[in-house]
């Protein structure tokens, strides 16, 4: 049998009360829960683990610019204050793929929306409520590494990519 592949989800959706709001976005997917069972996730929040207190005010990218702007420096994080938290961000991403790494983790399931996490869209940077397509920081530095990452409401999705993984890494 081929070694377990090992899922990094957000750790807001396991239940962890982490987000900016200090709320948990709990998903109960059974997908999820059967994974937890078979001790394959690994929770985790960048935004935390990039030195962000519980609770935060709420941050976005500036103009909405998305991730890999962020990771190249063409863009910053800041809060509806002005606050420049780009530092923060930048350290949880990597943070977060030094713990895909040390696992073997080559699928992710983050959370929808966020300026770390978002798989599809970001805000735009307004504190308006509104999304533009784009990717967080986490996402694009992960997806730059060969991880693929799905959102909450694509673990299906990230079922069948776990299951061509092991198919494919199974002797």
């Amino acid at each position: 049998m081929g070694r377990v592949e090992r899922i990094l989800v957000s750790a807001c959706l396991m239940g962890r009360k982490v987000r900016y709001d200090g709320r948990a976005k709990s998903s109960d997917h059974a997908l999820l829960a059967a994974w937890r069972a078979e001790g394959r996730l690994v929770a985790f929040c960048p935004e935390v683990a990039g030195g962000l207190p519980v609770p935060r005010p709420p941050a976005e990218i500036e103009g909405g610019a998305g991730g890999a702007a962020v990771l190249t420096g063409a863009a910053r994080v800041l809060t509806p204050e002005g606050d420049d938290v780009t530092g923060a961000f930048l350290a949880g991403a990597q943070a977060a793929l030094a713990v895909a790494a040390s696992f073997g983790v080559r699928i992710a399931i983050l959370k929808e929306g966020s300026p770390s996490c978002g798989t599809l869209s970001v805000y735009d940077g307004t504190f308006r409520g509104r999304t533009l397509p784009g990717q967080g920081i986490t996402t694009a530095l992960l997806e730059s590494h060969g991880v693929r990452v799905f959102n909450e409401d694509h673990i299906a999705e990230a079922s069948l990519a776990l299951t061509e993984l092991e198919r494919l890494t199974t002797p």
